[in-house]
């Protein structure tokens, strides 16, 4: 009864957790605490950011609350909710939903240094899950994959990239000359980098939704940079070599299962 009970506050902890980081984020676009919020925050103070992708990017953060939001129904279940591979992915759900919190306070008021702590607290409490859910493994079931598989993989791949972003933000605002290489070309390395990263996970793991989140993100970095050939040509080069690997990787496993 303890065990039953104890799973069941978490999983409604879990639901709630990511309800309130929902709410803290919409709050956030209409009444920023600085004046801004963080959307005028990239087409403004960091608009020499190249790494920043176009607006229409960050609509991806719909998906990604609707994904949360279904994985929370999902393990309220008792079914799910005794499950203890989910009690420890729903833990670390909720750290990485009061770090969101965090670092939606911290960005807004345009502390960007000192935002890289909470993003990397939400960055490292997703890749508990991925791991925990074994995404890339063969047949989970359809509801196991599309309502919590699926979600952390898209969540998790879009973590990484608004790392990413965030530190060459912070470095923007302190002054960082680059070591004398130009905005342009450290944007293209960082796109290299997130390619490499991308590039693993399709051979690893073979996961189509982690793999198109950095797809969504090169296209943007590139729709944004039309009139910069070194930036448009790196993303489009990076989505090009990221679905490669994915589809031969995926071609391999096919192969090895017959």
């Amino acid at each position: 009864m303890q065990t039953y009970s104890s799973g069941r506050g978490l999983a409604i902890a879990t639901l709630s957790a990511v309800i309130v980081a929902l709410l803290i984020n919409t709050l956030s676009n209409f009444f920023p605490l600085g004046g801004q919020n963080v959307g005028e925050i990239a087409n403004t103070v960091l608009d020499g950011v190249l790494i920043i992708p176009a607006n229409y990017a960050f609509a991806i953060w719909g998906l990604i609350y609707v994904g949360l939001i279904a994985y929370g129904v999902y393990q309220l279940r008792p079914v799910q909710r005794d499950n203890p591979n989910l009690r420890r992915v729903s833990g670390l759900l909720i750290i990485a939903s009061g770090a969101q919190i965090v670092w939606i306070l911290c960005f807004t008021l345009q502390l960007f240094a000192l935002s890289i702590l909470p993003m990397g607290v939400i960055l490292l409490a997703r890749v508990g899950p991925y791991l925990n859910l074994g995404t890339g493994e063969p047949r989970p079931s359809r509801k196991r994959r599309w309502l919590a598989q699926i979600p952390f993989s898209v969540y998790l791949a879009w973590i990484s990239v608004a790392t990413i972003i965030n530190v060459a933000s912070a470095l923007y605002t302190a002054g960082w000359q680059g070591w004398g290489i130009s905005d342009g070309g450290w944007t293209a390395i960082m796109v290299g980098i997130a390619m490499v990263l991308a590039g693993v996970v399709a051979w690893r793991s073979r996961d189509i939704a982690f793999v198109l989140v950095y797809v969504w993100a090169f296209g943007a970095i590139a729709a944004r940079h039309g009139d910069r050939p070194l930036i448009w040509v790196t993303a489009v080069v990076a989505i090009v070599i990221n679905l490669a690997v994915l589809a031969v990787s995926r071609w391999r496993y096919a192969q090895a299962k017959r």
